[in-house]
């Protein structure tokens, strides 16, 4: 990954460095402190910077090459939100890419943001879809959540649906957040855990 490096007396003078050669907000950086330089009659400062540009073009690149080795090409879609990048990757075959139930998927975000956390020692909000794949499930648990709460809703008998992941369990919470006449808590032990749609108790 592409990073630049200042050194200042303190860390504040080191960022104000960075933020005017890259003409940057402090806020669109990602700054990694260094190990102290002591001299004999003075203390320095440096920082490791990456630019939002810098962390979006790296994960393109880890991307491609990940994908290369799986003897496929691919074209990458990039999106950039203020709270997080979701990459959305295209290919000639990409069931390979999505596995079942989108384990492979799951295992490429799970990678590139280990690898990505490792370069910058911090958090990057990051999507990865493959073929807007995410997208599609999003869709569809969304539509599930909310026809059975209506049927739970009319007959005041609690639903159980079937094991989900995290990500998708969250998807049910959030999508009933605001239902009327349902309650969603998540009950088992991963990776079977689940959601259960209840009836909201009259008060």
């Amino acid at each position: 990954m592409k990073k630049s490096k200042y050194v200042g007396k303190t860390r504040e003078e080191a960022i104000s460095q960075a933020t005017i050669a890259l003409q940057e907000l402090e806020k669109d950086l990602y700054i990694k402190e260094m190990e102290l330089k002591s001299g004999l009659f003075s203390k320095k400062v440096e920082i490791e910077v990456a630019t939002k540009e810098d962390v979006i073009e790296f994960i393109k690149e880890y991307l491609k090459n990940l994908i290369k080795n799986m003897n496929l090409t691919a074209n990458i879609e990039v999106k950039k939100r203020e709270d997080r990048v979701s990459f959305t990757i295209y290919t000639e075959n990409n069931a390979i890419l999505i596995g079942k139930n989108g384990k492979t998927l799951d295992s490429i975000t799970t990678i590139v943001k280990q690898v990505v956390h490792k370069e910058l020692g911090t958090y990057f909000n990051l999507t990865i879809d493959i073929g807007e794949y995410k997208v599609q499930q999003q869709k569809r648990i969304e539509s599930l959540a909310k026809r059975v709460a209506r049927e739970v809703g009319k007959s005041k008998i609690a639903t159980k649906l079937d094991p989900m992941n995290s990500y998708e369990r969250r998807l049910v919470h959030t999508t009933l957040a605001d239902y009327p006449k349902v309650i969603t808590e998540s009950e088992g032990e991963e990776p079977n855990r689940f959601v259960v749609i209840k009836p909201k108790e009259d008060k």
